[in-house]
C-alpha cells in the first residue's frame, strides 16, 4: 500500500516563446525524485498556423532526457546526426553522457497547420560511473504500449527503452536507473509526477 504524499510541488512557469513550460523539479522541497532531477510540463498551448516551437541547439552533459508528447509534434536533431520526429505516444531517450548538443523544433511539415502542443520532458541523472559515457539516442514508437499513468509507467518506460524483460520493479530500477529502489518506488513520491494535468 502506498504511503502518504509527503509534499505537493508547485511548478515554476517559464515562457520559452510560444509555449509555457512548468518546471516541477527541482524545487525547494525536493531537489530530485529518485533519478529525476528535472521535470518539465509543456503546454498545453495552441500554436497558430505558421507558428512553432523553436528550442535552438543547446548542450547537455552527465544526464539523460526523456521526452513524451500528449499532443503536437517535435523534431529532435542532435550532434550525433540523429533526426527524429516525435508524435504523441512516442518516447525519445537522449543520453548526454560526456556531451551532446540538440534542438527541438516544430517540424516544417507541421508548421502550416494550427496544432496543440502538450508534453513532458524529464531529465534523468546518470549514475556517477556513467556520467562520462558515450552520448546516445533512442526512439521508441507509440505502438509499444507505454502508459505513463503512474510510477509503474516510468518503470515500463525503462524496461522498453533498455530492452529489459519484465522483472521486479525494485531490481529493474536499481539496474537501469542506477539508484536505490527505496528512493524511486514509493508511489507517494512518484504521484507528484503522475498528477500533472
Amino acid at each position: 500500500m502506498p504511503g502518504p504524499i509527503k509534499t505537493i510541488l508547485t511548478p515554476r512557469e517559464s515562457d520559452i516563446g510560444n509555449l509555457v513550460v512548468r518546471r516541477v523539479l527541482p524545487a525547494r522541497a525536493a531537489r530530485l525524485v529518485g533519478p529525476f532531477i528535472f521535470f518539465d510540463h509543456m503546454g498545453p498551448a495552441v500554436l497558430p498556423a505558421g507558428v512553432g516551437v523553436d528550442v535552438r541547439p543547446h548542450p547537455h552533459i552527465g544526464l539523460a532526457t526523456v521526452t513524451y508528447l500528449f499532443e503536437g509534434s517535435l523534431m529532435h536533431r542532435d550532434s550525433l546526426g540523429f533526426e527524429q520526429k516525435i508524435v504523441p505516444g512516442d518516447v525519445n531517450w537522449m543520453t548526454a553522457g560526456r556531451g551532446i548538443v540538440h534542438s527541438e523544433r516544430t517540424p516544417n511539415e507541421d508548421r502550416p497547420e494550427r496544432q496543440t502542443m502538450h508534453g513532458i520532458q524529464t531529465w534523468v541523472a546518470l549514475p556517477v560511473d556513467h556520467e562520462d559515457a558515450q552520448p546516445g539516442f533512442m526512439h521508441e514508437g507509440r505502438n509499444r504500449g507505454f502508459v505513463a499513468a503512474d510510477g509503474g509507467g516510468i518503470v515500463r518506460l525503462l524496461e522498453r527503452m533498455r530492452g529489459a524483460r519484465p522483472r521486479s520493479r525494485a531490481r529493474l530500477v536499481e539496474q537501469r536507473a542506477g539508484v536505490r529502489p527505496a528512493f524511486v518506488l514509493g508511489r507517494a513520491r512518484l504521484r507528484v509526477l503522475g498528477g500533472l494535468t
